[in-house]
């Protein structure tokens, strides 16, 4: 490896590789609840820096100081973040058990009533719905009970 001669294309590939750092040191924070601190100097000197939870508790911690007193109203926030993530984690994986689920009724519907058109409904085989879809016919049949009279 070996530094980019050319000034501008340094400048883009320092842009680049400070998003990709960003970005893992984000992801570091957020699957290992590690506390992560950087900074960096562009090409042209401007700084930029990521820190979890602050700069200052991260150097605190580094150099083997005493932790900022604020620290424990972090750690709080810190477990609230943590048991809301959680729980729309698992929020998250409910609906998308659910829409998998809906997905396989769908396709096994679709199996069943495969060649024949929406208006022969009625034609497909009774053993093989579940619960919700012998209700669903349940309902189109007294719709078309009501509608025959």
């Amino acid at each position: 490896m070996k530094q980019i001669e050319n000034e501008s294309s340094r400048l883009i590939t320092f842009s680049k590789r400070k998003s990709s750092i960003n970005k893992k040191a984000s992801e570091l924070v957020t699957l290992c609840g590690a506390e992560v601190g950087f900074v960096a100097f562009s090409p042209s000197g401007n700084p930029f820096s990521f820190a979890h939870p602050s700069i200052d508790a991260v150097a605190n911690r580094f150099l083997n100081r005493n932790p900022s007193p604020n620290n424990s109203s972090q750690a709080l926030v810190e477990s609230y973040r943590q048991a809301k993530c959680k729980e729309l984690n698992q929020q998250h994986d409910e609906l998308y058990n659910q829409i998998k689920a809906e997905k396989a009724q769908g396709k096994a519907l679709k199996r069943l009533t495969k060649g024949k058109s929406d208006a022969a409904w009625w034609e497909a085989p009774i053993e093989e719905l579940n619960r919700e879809e012998l209700y669903q016919m349940k309902g189109r049949m007294e719709e078309l009970k009501r509608s025959l009279r």
